[in-house]
């Protein structure tokens, strides 16, 4: 074998390496973009149920506003209240807020869901759960959605007391 056909094969491996290289790149693109969609369809599934829970909430506790919230913080629901407070003979407002979202996708590939909760200008609670896109079991963030409104509306009716 000449070196002109050596070379002709070392130009040859060159060129199905880099084929292989791109076949592999568009195969993780296609990966990207499975998460992305899965991300989606989570994030659908989830925000729904806060908004669903969120306004069972308000249905106990008049007075509070539902706020439906997407964007760049997330998606999901936050409900708000403002009372007027007096005592003796002074006014001060007490504001209570509960907010879930279920946060973007980003780079770190995991599904992530938030919860705050403010009893009476005090932080109530501060909650994040979150799970590997690929290991993620829906029915754990439902029960984690339930469990979180819960939680803030017994902190919210001790508070009444």
């Amino acid at each position: 074998m000449d070196f002109e056909d050596r070379l002709r094969k070392a130009v040859q491996r060159g060129q199905d390496t880099s084929r292989a290289k791109a076949e592999e790149a568009k195969g993780d693109a296609l990966s990207d973009e499975e998460l992305k969609r899965l991300h989606s369809q989570y994030r659908l599934q989830l925000s729904d149920r806060i908004e669903e829970c969120v306004a069972k909430l308000v249905n106990f506790f008049p007075g509070f506003e539902v706020k439906i919230i997407y964007g760049d913080r997330g998606w999901g629901a936050a409900c708000t209240r403002d009372d007027l407070r007096l005592d003796r003979g002074r006014r001060g407002n007490d504001f209570s807020r509960f907010e879930m979202t279920v946060r973007p996708f980003s780079s770190s590939l995991v599904l992530d869901l938030t919860a705050k909760g403010t009893v009476r200008n005090k932080e109530a609670f501060n909650r994040t759960h979150y799970e590997k896109l690929s290991e993620v079991d829906p029915s754990r963030f439902l029960e984690m959605i339930d469990k979180w409104v819960l939680q803030y509306a017994e902190v919210f009716s001790a508070s009444n007391s």
